[in-house]
């Protein structure tokens, strides 16, 4: 594993090619861009699925680290997890959405994991792990006790303990007028309400406190804000490295996949939601980008076009500063329709925020505002 994540490896002009998308149904409309920049490699993922079932959409972004692997398998496999979970047929989308979470890290382990994540990596490993599908692949006469098809498989990787890559996942899930945001690692969920900007999850950095007290407990240290020296985030996928306590569970290892969960009730005065990497809140603050946003809806209708200008806003003019030189991604979701049950005049007012303001100074680096 590279000690210096953080910093990676620069082009010497950066890749402006963007990847972008819209998409709406009768509940939402969406846009999306995503732009490798600087950065050697492009380790971001994403998932749009306005149609998750017949009245729940799905969004999430996935900034990978150390390998694009774990990024995209969660851009694969984390939506699907959701929706198979017995909770999400009871309707408790936050159970489901944690377990997904969970979930993501037990599945890339093992000959199965190992295969499917040198799939989707480099060519080598595409290569072998196809072979080994062949060899080793369960039989599908042999039948499968697992709810999710997801069979333990012999073979040479049998014993693999998971990636020593990761990512972070920042997840956005929407039914009637319910909205589910999961997170773990430092992308953000931010929404406007009235022009407001309130962060929807919260940053999960070594230095937090929760997080410090964690990592210490587990056996781990914080050296120069990074957990064991080497990893700037507290919670992500993957990272199966600092998960090797054998007396502790997922949710108290050094570093885990444990997502905070924050459900809103949504109301008239909830335009939109905005979930990008950090390589946009490195740039911007939650209330810089709302605000740039509304700016850009009043003459642009396409939402894509609107994260292409954000991305491109946010691209360093050089490599020197090291903000504005990160993989970028980034998605709009604007509420079409909401529907709400009924209520008296005036009881809008009187909704708790969904959390407390992010700042609106430039300074401010929105992310000190924690969701109730």
């Amino acid at each position: 594993m590279i000690a210096e994540i953080g910093m990676g490896i620069y082009l010497s002009t950066p890749k402006t090619e963007k990847f972008s998308e819209d998409g709406e149904n009768g509940r939402v409309r969406y846009g999306l861009s995503s732009m490798q920049g600087w950065r050697a490699t492009m380790e971001d993922a994403h998932a749009a699925y306005p149609d998750l079932d017949t009245s729940t959409s799905f969004f999430g972004v996935y900034d990978g680290h150390g390998g694009k692997v774990v990024a995209k398998f969660c851009a694969k496999y984390l939506h699907r997890q959701v929706l198979k979970n017995e909770a999400y047929a009871a309707g408790d989308i936050g159970t489901s959405v944690q377990k997904a979470f969970f979930r993501m890290d037990e599945m890339m382990r093992g000959q199965r994991g190992w295969r499917e994540l040198a799939v989707l990596g480099d060519k080598i490993n595409k290569f072998t792990g196809m072979i080994e599908g062949l060899i080793w692949s369960p039989r599908s006469s042999e039948g499968n006790d697992q709810a999710d098809d997801w069979a333990f498989e012999e073979g040479p990787h049998s014993d693999f303990t998971g990636p020593t890559s990761g990512s972070t996942a920042c997840v956005a899930i929407l039914r009637n007028n319910q909205l589910v945001v999961a997170n773990a690692g430092d992308s953000r969920c931010v929404i406007s309400r009235k022009g407001q900007a309130y962060n929807l999850s919260r940053d999960h950095k070594p230095d937090l406190e929760i997080e410090k007290e964690r990592i210490l407990k587990a056996g781990g240290f914080i050296h120069a804000g990074r957990v064991n020296g080497s990893l700037n985030l507290a919670r992500a996928i993957g990272d199966m490295e600092f998960k090797q306590n054998k007396f502790l569970p997922a949710e108290k290892q050094i570093v885990t996949a444990c997502p905070d969960i924050n459900t809103v009730e949504l109301c008239d005065d909830d335009e939109f939601i905005v979930l990008a990497c950090d390589g946009i809140w490195d740039c911007m603050s939650s209330q810089q980008v709302v605000d740039y946003v509304h700016e850009q809806l009043v003459s642009e209708r396409k939402l894509s076009v609107v994260c292409e200008r954000v991305l491109d806003r946010c691209l360093a003019p050089t490599t020197a500063g090291g903000e504005g030189c990160d993989n970028m991604t980034m998605i709009i979701v604007q509420f079409v329709q909401l529907k709400k049950p009924l209520q008296s005049a005036g009881s809008a007012d009187e909704r708790p925020s969904p959390t407390e303001e992010a700042g609106t100074g430039s300074d401010s680096k929105a992310g000190e505002s924690e969701p109730k």
